[in-house]
């Protein structure tokens, strides 16, 4: 039979979900993984590496594929901050639904500690990326070393929730994830009123006016 020549990053990868799944192990060697799905060996170096490097594909492809699809939705594009990072959070996680005997498989080894997961580093990557363009509205601190802080703050909180809620849809057991959906509604709602800025301007506002009127009485 002649070898596949056209092959994708999306076929390899869900060629080594497949086998992982049915052999409960990883393949021995790029050649007899290549060999099993017909592909010439050299085909596999043209996009990935090693089969870590796949394992941390397939977890960058689960938040690629939630993003394209939610691009192509009007509504989303004109989503604030609080209901874009909502709309990914159910895409993201019916992603996994649909895929989730491999996450299993490969996580619940790691269920108590997912946070330094070398194959997660790549999704890791991509969403902290996605959540500093979301727009999220912080204080103007005017202080760039401060700003820097800040900023790495809100990336880091949100990719240790993003894990809490993985570990949360692993130890899932109700009936279509229902529970899952609950915490990310209100987990995502409370951290957005948490960094609901309106107050804190508010009062900083006050101050600055009091201070202004304190100075020009005296």
């Amino acid at each position: 039979m002649a070898k596949k020549k056209s092959i994708s990053k999306n076929d390899i990868i869900t060629w080594y979900m497949d086998y992982v799944l049915e052999h409960d192990e990883n393949p021995k060697t790029v050649f007899a993984f290549a060999k099993a799905n017909n592909f010439e060996e050299a085909k596999f170096y043209e996009h990935f590496s090693s089969f870590e490097s796949i394992e941390k594909g397939v977890f960058e492809a689960f938040y690629t594929n939630s993003l394209k699809a939610l691009e192509k939705s009007e509504d989303y594009n004109i989503f604030d901050a609080r209901n874009k990072l909502l709309s990914f959070y159910y895409t993201f996680f019916e992603n996994l639904t649909a895929n989730r005997s491999y996450v299993k498989h490969v996580l619940d080894k790691y269920n108590n500690d997912l946070k330094g997961l070398k194959m997660l580093k790549g999704l890791k990557h991509h969403f902290t990326k996605y959540i500093s363009e979301l727009g999220i509205q912080m204080l103007d601190i005017k202080q760039e070393q401060l700003e820097k802080i800040q900023d790495r703050a809100l990336k880091e909180s949100a990719w240790l929730q993003l894990l809490l809620t993985m570990k949360f849809w692993l130890d899932d057991t109700s009936t279509s994830f229902e529970k899952t959906d609950i915490f990310i509604e209100k987990s995502v709602n409370t951290t957005f009123d948490v960094l609901d800025i309106a107050p804190v301007k508010s009062v900083l506002d006050l101050g600055k006016f009091l201070f202004k009127e304190k100075f020009h009485m005296n």
